[in-house]
C-alpha cells in the first residue's frame, strides 16, 4: 500500500523537484525549475564519469605505480578491493536511499570517493594505496546505485530513454578516453593525478547536487504499523528504522564470497584450505544474512525483491549480462595481440567498438518497446547477442582485424537493445519508496555475475592452455611472452583455443538470460500508472 501512495510522487514533470506532487509551474519559474533539472542531469553525469572512468584510468598506470610503490604481487588487488567494496555496498545503499532520500546517500557517497581519491594520491606503499582504493569504492558504491535510481526519478517513463542513453555516453566515452588519460599523467606528469583529476569533478558534481537536487521530505513508517492522519490531512509517522546489523551482515557475507571468487585460482588453488575456508565462511554467513533479515522490520535486502517474477527474472537476466561480459572485456584484447598480431592500441580499439554502438541502441530501444514491451524486446537483444558470441568461435585462424571487430559492433548493439529495455522497466514496476532497492539488486546481480565470470572464465582459459601446451603456460606467462615478443605458434593457437572457449561459455550465458526472461518474465511488465 505505501507503494501506491507513493505513485504519484516519482517523477519530474516540467521540472519540478524530484517527486514534487504540485502541477507544473507555469510563467517565470518554469525555465528556471527547467535548468534546475538540467543542473542535478549534469551533476548525475559528472558522478557517473567518475565512477567510470576508475579503472580504466587506474589501469595504464600499474607499471608507474608499481614502479613507485612496489607490491607487484598484490597489485591487483588495486582493482579487486574497488569492485569487491563497490559490489557489497550497493543493496545497503540502495536501501538507505528509500528511507533517507537520494540526496543524501550520493552526497555521502561522493564525498568518501573524493577522500578515498585523496588519499589514494597520498599513498606511501602498495599496502596502504589498496586501503584507500577500498574506500573509494565505498563511495563508488553509492555514486552507481544513486545516479541509475535518480535517473529514473527525475523523468516519467516515456522521457527516461533520454537520461538512460546520456549515461551510457558517459560510459562510453570512459571506456574509450580512460585508457589515453591515464596514459598521458603517468607518462607526463605523476601517477598521482589519476586520483587528483577526480577532486575538481567531484567537486562540481557536489556543488550542483547541493544547490539543485531538492528532494520532498518523505516520512517513512515501520511495516506493520498504521499510519496516523492529523487534522491537516499531514501524514505523520516514526522515525525510520535502519537494518544496520542486516547491512553489516551483507557486507561481510559479500566480501567473504567475493574475495573467494576473486583470489581462488590465482592467490591459491580452488580446492585449497584458504579457498575452502573462504567459502564455508561465506556460507555461514549467508545463514546469517537469512536469519537477520526475516527479523528485521526494514531489511537491507527485502524478501519482496525475489518474490516478485518481474524482479527477479531481470536480477536473473542481468546477472548472465555480467556474466558474459568478461569474455570481451577481460579476453578480446588478449586475442587481438596474440592471433591478429596488432599493437596494444589498435588491440583497444578491436574492444573499445562496442562501446559505440551500445549506447547507440539503447537510446533507439525505447521505439522498439513501446511497440512489442520490455520482454520482448529485451529478449530480442540477448537472443542476437548469443548468436554473435556464437560466431566468434567461427572465426578463421588468424583471420583478420575487421572480423572481431565487426562482430563487438553488433554485440554492443544487441546488449543495448537488451539491458536498457529491462532496467528501465523493472524501475517502473515501483514506486519511490522502493526504486532504490530494486536498481541496486539489478545492479548488485550484474557485478556479481561480472566477478563470477571474470574467476570462471578464468579457470577455462587457463585450462584449454595448459591442455595444450602440456600445462607450458598459463594466462600471466603468456602476457609476458606477448610483451617481450617471444610468443610461438603454438602458444597463439593456445590463445585462439582458450579465447574461443570463453566465448562459447559467454554464449551460454547469454542463452541463460533468454531462458530466464522467457521462463519467469511476464510479457507485459506490471508497470505502475504515474
Amino acid at each position: 500500500m505505501q507503494g501506491a501512495r507513493n505513485t504519484g510522487r516519482q517523477n519530474i514533470r516540467g521540472g519540478t523537484s524530484v517527486g514534487d506532487t504540485r502541477p507544473a509551474i507555469r510563467g517565470t519559474e518554469q525555465p528556471t525549475q527547467t535548468r534546475r533539472r538540467g543542473a542535478v542531469v549534469a551533476a548525475l553525469m559528472l558522478a557517473m564519469a567518475l565512477a567510470a572512468l576508475d579503472s580504466t584510468i587506474v589501469s595504464t598506470a600499474v607499471p608507474q605505480i608499481v614502479g613507485d610503490l612496489g607490491g607487484f604481487s598484490v597489485f591487483s588487488w588495486l582493482f579487486s578491493g574497488y569492485l569487491l567494496a563497490v559490489t557489497v555496498t550497493l543493496p545497503v545503499y540502495g536501501k538507505l536511499s528509500d528511507t533517507f532520500g537520494r540526496k543524501p546517500v550520493l552526497v555521502a557517497g561522493a564525498v568518501l570517493f573524493l577522500l578515498g581519491s585523496l588519499l589514494c594520491a597520498l599513498a606511501w606503499n602498495m599496502g596502504a594505496l589498496i586501503a584507500f582504493r577500498i574506500v573509494q569504492g565505498l563511495g563508488g558504491g553509492a555514486l552507481q546505485g544513486t545516479v541509475q535510481t535518480l535517473a529514473a526519478d527525475l523523468y516519467p517513463l516515456k522521457e527516461r530513454p533520454k537520461i538512460q542513453a546520456k549515461l551510457s555516453t558517459v560510459w562510453a566515452v570512459s571506456a574509450v578516453a580512460g585508457p589515453g588519460i591515464g596514459g598521458v599523467l603517468a607518462a607526463y606528469a605523476d601517477w598521482r593525478w589519476i586520483f587528483l583529476v577526480n577532486l575538481p569533478i567531484g567537486a562540481l558534481a557536489l556543488w550542483l547536487i547541493v544547490r539543485h537536487l531538492h528532494e520532498p521530505q518523505r516520512e517513512t513508517k515501520a511495516i506493520g504499523e498504521t499510519e496516523q492522519t492529523g487534522q491537516t490531512g499531514q501524514k505523520s509517522s516514526p522515525r525510520a528504522r535502519v537494518d544496520w546489523a542486516g547491512a553489516l551482515a551483507v557486507f561481510a557475507c559479500g566480501g567473504v564470497l567475493l574475495t573467494a571468487l576473486v583470489q581462488g585460482g590465482v592467490a591459491w588453488p580452488w580446492l585449497s584450505g584458504p579457498s575452502l575456508a573462504l567459502f564455508a565462511a561465506g556460507l555461514a554467513l549467508a545463514g546469517l544474512v537469512v536469519v537477520i533479515e526475516r527479523r528485521a522490520a526494514e531489511p537491507i535486502i527485502p524478501g519482496w525483491v525475489w518474490r516478485r517474477r518481474t524482479i527477479a527474472a531481470v536480477n536473473l537476466a542481468l546477472g548472465a549480462l555480467g556474466l558474459l561480459m568478461v569474455a570481451p572485456t577481460v579476453f578480446l584484447p588478449t586475442y587481438a595481440q596474440a592471433v591478429l598480431g596488432l599493437g596494444p592500441v589498435t588491440a583497444g580499439f578491436v574492444l573499445s567498438v562496442w562501446t559505440l554502438s551500445w549506447p547507440l541502441s539503447a537510446a533507439l530501444s525505447q521505439h522498439v518497446y513501446r511497440r512489442i514491451g520490455f520482454r520482448d524486446t529485451a529478449l530480442l537483444g540477448i537472443g542476437t547477442a548469443t548468436l554473435i558470441l556464437l560466431a566468434f568461435p567461427l572465426l578463421p585462424y588468424p583471420g583478420q582485424a575487421w572480423q572481431p571487430t565487426l562482430l563487438m559492433l553488433l554485440l554492443g548493439a544487441a546488449l543495448g537493445l537488451f539491458q536498457l529495455p529491462l532496467l528501465v522497466g523493472v524501475q517502473s514496476t515501483v514506486g519511490w519508496s522502493e526504486r532504490g532497492t530494486t536498481t541496486a539488486s539489478v545492479l548488485f546481480c550484474r557485478q556479481t555475475g561480472q566477478t563470477i565470470g571474470a574467476s570462471v572464465f578464468g579457470a577455462v582459459a587457463n585450462g584449454v592452455l595448459a591442455a595444450r601446451l602440456g600445462g607450458a603456460g598459463d594466462l600471466d606467462s603468456l602476457a609476458r611472452d606477448l610483451d617481450a615478443g617471444t610468443a610461438t605458434e603454438a602458444t597463439r593457437r593456445a590463445v585462439a583455443d582458450a579465447v574461443h572457449a570463453v566465448y562459447l561459455g559467454a554464449s551460454c550465458a547469454a542463452a541463460m538470460a533468454f531462458v530466464v526472461l522467457l521462463l519467469l518474465a511476464p510479457r507485459r511488465f506490471p508497470v505502475r500508472t504515474e
